[in-house]
This record gives C-alpha cells, sequence and structure tokens, in this order.
C-alpha cells in the first residue's frame, strides 16, 4: 500500500491514498445481524465510491425522501473519500510513505504517526457520541418509511470503528519505508496559489503520481486548513 504526505500549507500535512475499488461480497444466513449490517455497508461504500470515480451527477427527484437519499450518498461519498486510508490501513503490514523531499525519513515518519494518533482520538470519541445517537434513533422505526436518520448514524458508527482499527493498525502494525517524491514537493508551493494557477499545477502533480482525485481532495483540505 502507497501512502502520500500531502503538504496542504507550509507546515500542515495531510495523508492521502487511492485504492481499488472492492465489490462487496454476499454474507450468508449464519454470518447474523452484524453480518447483514456489514454488508449493507459495504454496498453502501461500493455505490458511493464508484459514484464519486465516475462523477456521477444527482439525478432530478422531485420528492423528499429523493433528495434525502441523494444527499446521503453525495455525504457518504465524500465520507469515503476522508476515511478509506485508515479502512485499508487495518488490513495491511507494510506501506510505503511517500513524502516531500525537503523532509527526512525520520520527519515523515513523526507526520504520520501524529495524524494517525490523531484520528485515533478523534474517531473514538465520535464513536461514543453516534452510538448513544444511533441507538436514540431506533425509536424512529415506530415511523412509517425507511428509518433514513438510523442508517446514517449507523454508517457513522461502522465508520469510526473501522477508521480507529485503521489508526490502530497503522501506529502498531504497520512497517512503514519511505520515499522521498519530487512532485510532493511542489504541492507546498501550489497551496500558497490561488485559483486557476493553483488548479493547473495541482493538475499536472496529480497527473504525473497518477491519482485520479488527488485535486479534490488537495482544495477540499487547503480551503478547511485556510
Amino acid at each position: 500500500m502507497d501512502v502520500f504526505v500531502i503538504p496542504v500549507g507550509r507546515d500542515r500535512y495531510e495523508l492521502y491514498c487511492e485504492t481499488a475499488v472492492e465489490e462487496p461480497q454476499p454474507v450468508d444466513g449464519s454470518k447474523g445481524i452484524i453480518g447483514r449490517i456489514r454488508y449493507r455497508f459495504a454496498v453502501m461504500l461500493h455505490q458511493a465510491e464508484e459514484r464519486r470515480r465516475s462523477g456521477t451527477s444527482p439525478s432530478e427527484e422531485t420528492t423528499r425522501l429523493g433528495r434525502l437519499q441523494e444527499w446521503i450518498m453525495a455525504w457518504v461519498a465524500e465520507r469515503v473519500a476522508e476515511q478509506r486510508l485508515l479502512w485499508n490501513l487495518r488490513r495491511e503490514t507494510a506501506v510505503v510513505a511517500f513524502y516531500p523531499q525537503d523532509l527526512t525519513f525520520e520527519q515523515a515518519l513523526t507526520l504520520v504517526r501524529r495524524t494517525l494518533q490523531r484520528d485515533w482520538e478523534r474517531h473514538r470519541l465520535w464513536l461514543a457520541v453516534d452510538s448513544v445517537l444511533l441507538i436514540g434513533s431506533a425509536a424512529l422505526i415506530l415511523l412509517p418509511g425507511p428509518n433514513i436518520v438510523g442508517y446514517y448514524f449507523a454508517f457513522r458508527v461502522m465508520g469510526h470503528y473501522l477508521s480507529i482499527r485503521g489508526a490502530l493498525q497503522g501506529l502498531r502494525g504497520v512497517t512503514w519505508t519511505g520515499q522521498p517524491c519530487e512532485p510532493l514537493t511542489k504541492l507546498r508551493e501550489a497551496a500558497t496559489l490561488k485559483g486557476e494557477a493553483r488548479d493547473q499545477q495541482v493538475h499536472a502533480i496529480a497527473a504525473q503520481l497518477r491519482l485520479q482525485h488527488l485535486t479534490t481532495f488537495f482544495e477540499r483540505v487547503v480551503v478547511r486548513s485556510a
């Protein structure tokens, strides 16, 4: 697995990766309710990531339920983009970290571990909060129609759980090696640019690294950190 240490400012970094979309595997009845929940979660992830990769636009829905479902799928697609790295780290034991050339591997590894520790603490907190809200949303099953709120919090709970496992694996179970990467060094300069100049430079770097969604990720984290 390859992880990129992305400079999004003079002294700010985020971790990024791109992986293949996995087909969800059906479960048999012996897996019980937890197995069925995990399968539904995997199906939702697959649909959301396929939609994000293909750039599909929301359909013209006229009902409130349709608009709500479109919003949820868009939200899920964003969470997939943000948490995919942690979710994939759960199954990894060896990872290559690509980092800007103006850092040493020791500095890059410190940034990686600091980010994973921050993510572990953040997702642990929100797992507790969303678990309580998920339990509270169970009352909505008495209302007619699908329990969209319940699905929303179920997704959040499962996402936080997988993120915690990924962060712990990255901190304790992964052997990290490093590779300096010249294009990543240029991203630091791109973060200081504005508008079309930044877009052009980031697009060129993304093409050089063959990272299809780097531009969208970079723009989002730079705006968020501004």
